[in-house]
């Protein structure tokens, strides 16, 4: 005779059991921790500069279409906005660097539970940090901001919409940043490449129907070009928590545990990642104080004009390469540490150092002997523009080259965990040596723009010397990065 629990056994058995999906979880390149280094940091290195040169790309895109469409004060309300939203975006974004620490480091050695645990954590925090902060008080806050920079009224009125869309609508952003620097520093560089492909691709067709106005929609002008942004960004954060929720990334979002904020990891991610948001936003102020030494020179206009062309466009051929670099130097090294590996770590830095020399060098060659068709380029053809565009690149073709050094330590030292040494630095560097000698050579003479540019030169050099020698104490390798471990 069969018990009623037998039978219920009997029941259950013949019906088909609801299982929650468990994600697909695709293996860590051991290759980065067991191949040679070369491979390992070109892997990583090539698809990150193909992503900044996209994303580059795309910025210039969006002022040539709303120049060519609305005119230069939306170019002028877009320059604005955007350094106003790129302060407070790079503050937020630190935590990404902190969340990077501990991904390379746990994915070196093997533990993606830790992984996937840290980035769910990232990824509360970003979204907290968007909507709950960066959204209201953004929106509120922007009339007094563009004060702040004193916008000129007619800017003002094209500045206002587009910076409150881009504070509101900056959730889809911030999901791609986190994502980008957790799959780079678990060893997949070309994930972050794809999408930021597709992101690119959605906003220039965004922005070319919003900015212009197609059919039954109509002509948004420059605020069409923040909707547009946000709407890609956006679209390619849904598909990006889509896959994190189903599995099949080297990360995914954990199963089995508590979907709480753990306030544990969640302090490790401010711990290695707020040094890295001081220090970006010390870098913005000293380079809006390198602005008004450019204002106040007696050709003020041409060397404006000359270091928007030569340094902000052409210098971002060897920035957009060498912030490549960097992010593959951080992942490679934080992940051989993480797998017990130092002085592998430490080589992958030479490595990408020496990279970083080659290709800074290739761009500088064209920089120092073709400075008056790299000009023309941009319809730079006055005389006087010329002659100071030509003194800023022949200066650049050598500041490249320890800027790239520079940042190849740089990123060395946030993988391994090391993220206050590179905010000491900066500050010195960036600020205090550049300002300082403008401020010096304004006291006793006349301020001219060849002094400005090698300040420039002087402050990238020191940058460059102190990243060295900060790597090379070594005390990077006795940096603890842990998390305790949760059963499911």
């Amino acid at each position: 005779m069969t018990d009623s629990s037998e039978l219920e056994g009997i029941i259950a058995a013949d019906e088909p059991a609801v299982v929650e999906p468990v994600p697909v979880k695709k293996p860590f390149d051991r290759s980065i921790v067991e191949g040679p280094l070369s491979s390992a940091v070109w892997k990583i290195a090539w698809p990150s500069m193909l992503t900044n040169a996209i994303g580059g790309l795309q910025g210039m895109i969006d002022h040539a279409l709303v120049g060519n469409l609305v005119g230069f004060r939306g170019n002028a309300a877009m320059g604005v906005s955007i350094q106003l939203w790129i302060v407070v975006i790079v503050f937020i974004s630190s935590i990404f660097i902190g969340m990077s620490v501990l991904v390379a480091r746990f994915a070196g050695a093997g533990e993606p539970e830790k992984v996937n645990r840290t980035v769910y954590q990232a990824f509360l925090t970003a979204i907290f940090m968007a909507f709950g902060i960066l959204a209201p008080v953004g929106y509120f806050a922007a009339p007094f901001l563009l004060d702040l920079v004193n916008a000129a009224p007619e800017v003002k009125t094209e500045a206002l919409p587009f910076l409150r869309i881009m504070y509101v609508g900056s959730g889809g952003m911030l999901i791609f940043f986190m994502l980008g620097g957790a799959l780079r520093s678990a060893g997949d560089a070309r994930t972050p490449l794809v999408l930021g492909v597709v992101m690119t691709v959605l906003n220039i067709a965004f922005n070319i129907v919003l900015i212009r106005g197609l059919g039954p929609i109509p002509a948004f002008g420059t605020m069409g070009a923040a909707m547009g942004t946000a709407m890609a960004s956006g679209s390619v954060a849904l598909f990006a928590l889509w896959k994190l929720w189903r599995g099949g990334w080297v990360v995914s979002f954990p199963r089995g545990g508590s979907w709480a904020p753990d306030w544990s990891v969640i302090r490790k991610l401010f711990k290695f990642g707020l040094p890295a948001g001081i220090q970006g936003i010390a870098m913005n102020v000293g380079g809006v104080l390198m602005l008004s030494f450019i204002g106040s020179l007696a050709q003020s206009a041409a060397a404006q004009a000359a270091y928007a062309v030569s340094y902000v466009q052409l210098f971002s051929l060897i920035t957009w390469t060498s912030m490549g670099l960097m992010g593959a130097a951080a992942s490679v090294a934080g992940q051989n540490l993480g797998a017990g590996h130092p002085d592998r770590a430490n080589t992958a830095i030479h490595v990408a150092a020496r990279f970083g020399m080659a290709g800074s060098a290739f761009v500088g060659f064209f920089f120092f002997f073709f400075p008056q068709q790299l000009l023309a380029i941009f319809g730079m053809t006055d005389p006087v523009v010329v002659q100071i565009g030509t003194q800023l690149l022949h200066v650049l073709a050598f500041s490249g080259i320890f800027i790239s050094v520079a940042l190849t330590y740089t990123g060395g030292l946030q993988g391994t965990g090391d993220t206050k040494g590179p905010l000491y630095i900066s500050i010195i560097s960036q600020v205090a040596v550049p300002l300082g000698i403008c401020f010096v050579m304004k006291q006793i003479g006349v301020l001219e723009p060849i002094h400005i540019w090698v300040a420039i030169l002087a402050g990238h050099f020191t940058r460059c010397l102190l990243s060295i020698l900060r790597f090379s104490q070594g005390k990077w390798r006795n940096i603890t990065v842990d998390i305790e471990t949760t059963q499911a």
